[in-house]
């Protein structure tokens, strides 16, 4: 269990100083082997301190955490979204070592000229601009040295706190070895740019058709899969800045340029609800800076590295999720979210339509325009939380693409509205959920299922009627907690017939010794005695018992 540490005791003991300068009590006492009977979470500022502490690593990982308001309350998603891998960049003559030993010279020769000077530093990888042979402008992303070892090396300590950690209270309702898993997955995905290419490309052709928005507006960097390896990435060069610090044309009326912020961010907005709601591929971190506006007007998504995946059946769920908040219909909201939990039961049903019916009430009688959905969506996966469901990892991402899309949308166009944006769609995603975008075989499955239906239910009919008539039906029933009314019916018929038998040998006792005969006098006192002793211990076990008045 203690691997992980000891194979990098000098990296336990810089936690340790870091955790100890901060504060954080329970994971000190964990660390040190101590006994962490307070377990708690720091508070999402200290928590934020500890991770840029810890270093590039730790930083990812608490990007990655942002992603999931399904597991962190708002303050602590809030608090790590404002992280950044501020990292100064590498000298030029270790990325090109790692440029020479990832591309063969064959290879090398394509490019005719690579800016020694990085335009983007992060704690994976920093950017640089090249030209390639035929003249097209690159980006070429190079992974830093050395980080695989150091990744590989915070990966096996992550898996051994959060080993530590699962054996405390906090460790079990947090489920955290599963989640350590899941984000070191993540963290390795990172590691291996032929992920993220894949991932660029997939989205790329999943957004070149539209009926929502036009295609040509929309920019995916294509990729070079021939110069791409694992620890280099060469996409096309766009020639843009992120969405935030964008200057619109400067025009004579100020709505025009409204109008053009307008126009862009519902081209941006129709492109995610189209990966989420029809493709079930989605861009999982589409923060201001992954967002950019070209200089020729189109916009452009950037850094395709994380993603999300949706099933069709969790795709209809949100669906109808969002019309059951537009509607404010707790009950539909208690019932939806109890089909995306993993467990699909609530301890108590009823408590959880009171939350919702509590969080919606706080939207009666206001304006659609008012309503934020990304606060309304974290509320909603803090209702499940605080009922104890468990949902999958991608509704967390789900919500968080939402929130940060809606939030980098309102401060683009203090105007937008998402479910302005929703509501002339919905028509369209419950058309495709019921017939999809080909209705000849969703319409010739129906057809063959009805004909299969009809081809059985003679049958099973008749053989239903012949297990009535002929008396051999069963019925298999199994009714939740019946087995403790059994076991309270069965002590009870035990009692009983050991009065009965008690009563039996006192009155068997009495007769015999109503007959005055010497030669039967031992058998009565021998009865009266095993009487009285059934019967004392009979009285001994109720009263041990505690249901003498019940």
């Amino acid at each position: 269990m203690f691997s992980g540490i000891t194979q990098t005791a000098s990296r336990q003991r810089e936690i340790i100083e870091v955790v100890l300068s901060n504060g954080w009590d329970f994971m000190q006492q964990l660390l040190t082997g101590g006994k962490a009977t307070q377990a708690a979470l720091p508070p999402p500022a200290v928590l934020r301190n500890i991770l840029v502490d810890l270093g590039p690593v730790f930083v990812k990982l608490g990007q990655l955490l942002s992603t999931r308001p399904d597991i962190l309350p708002a303050p602590y998603i809030e608090a790590l979204s404002t992280l950044q891998s501020e990292v100064p960049p590498v000298p030029w003559a270790e990325i090109n070592t790692v440029i020479q030993q990832q591309i063969t010279r064959e290879l090398r020769a394509q490019f005719t000229e690579i800016d020694t000077k990085a335009v983007a530093s992060g704690s994976i990888a920093q950017v640089h601009r090249a030209v390639l042979a035929n003249g097209q402008p690159v980006a070429v992303k190079v992974q830093r040295p050395g980080i695989d070892v150091v990744v590989n090396q915070d990966i096996a300590l992550i898996r051994t706190l959060a080993d530590l950690a699962s054996r405390t209270d906090i460790g079990k309702d947090y489920d955290l070895k599963a989640i350590a898993e899941e984000f070191t997955s993540a963290l390795l995905d990172e590691l291996d740019f032929t992920v993220e290419a894949r991932h660029t490309e997939q989205l790329r052709q999943n957004l070149s058709i539209s009926r929502w928005f036009d295609p040509q507006q929309l920019v995916i960097p294509k990729i070079n899969l021939e110069l791409t390896t694992q620890k280099v990435l060469v996409m096309q060069w766009l020639d843009g800045e992120p969405l935030l610090s964008a200057n619109l044309p400067v025009v004579q009326r100020e709505t025009r340029v409204d109008a053009a912020r307008r126009q862009v961010t519902t081209l941006l907005f129709r492109a995610f609800l189209q990966q989420i709601y029809v493709d079930g591929f989605f861009h999982a971190d589409p923060h201001p800076g992954n967002l950019f506006y070209l200089k020729d007007g189109r916009a452009a998504i950037l850094d395709c590295g994380m993603v999300g995946r949706l099933d069709p059946n969790t795709q209809q769920i949100l669906t109808e999720m969002l019309l059951a908040i537009v509607d404010l219909d707790a009950q539909r909201c208690s019932q939806l979210t109890l089909q995306l939990a993993k467990t699909r039961r609530a301890d108590n049903p009823a408590q959880l339509e009171s939350d919702f019916e509590a969080l919606l009430r706080k939207y009666y009688n206001r304006n659609l325009t008012e309503i934020n959905l990304g606060e309304v969506l974290y509320e909603v996966l803090q209702v499940a939380r605080t009922n104890k469901l468990k949902l999958p990892g991608n509704v967390g991402l789900y919500v968080k693409a939402l929130a940060n899309l809606e939030g980098a949308a309102r401060t683009f166009d203090p105007k937008f509205n998402v479910l302005d944006e929703i509501k002339p769609l919905m028509s369209d995603l419950f058309r495709r959920q019921l017939i999809g975008d080909d209705p000849l075989p969703t319409l010739l499955r129906t057809v063959l299922d009805v004909k299969n239906l009809s081809l059985r239910s003679p049958r099973q009919v008749e053989q239903l009627l012949d297990q009535v008539t002929s008396e051999t039906l069963q019925w298999n029933l199994n009714l939740l907690g019946l087995n403790g009314v059994r076991m309270t019916l069965n002590n009870a018929a035990n009692r009983l017939s050991f009065s009965i038998l008690v009563g039996s040998l006192i009155m068997g006792a009495a007769m015999i010794s109503a007959e005055k005969q010497t030669a039967l006098y031992w058998l009565s006192n021998t009865l009266f005695a095993a009487a009285s002793f059934l019967g004392l211990w009979l009285a001994v076990s109720i009263l041990r018992s505690g249901n003498l008045r019940s």
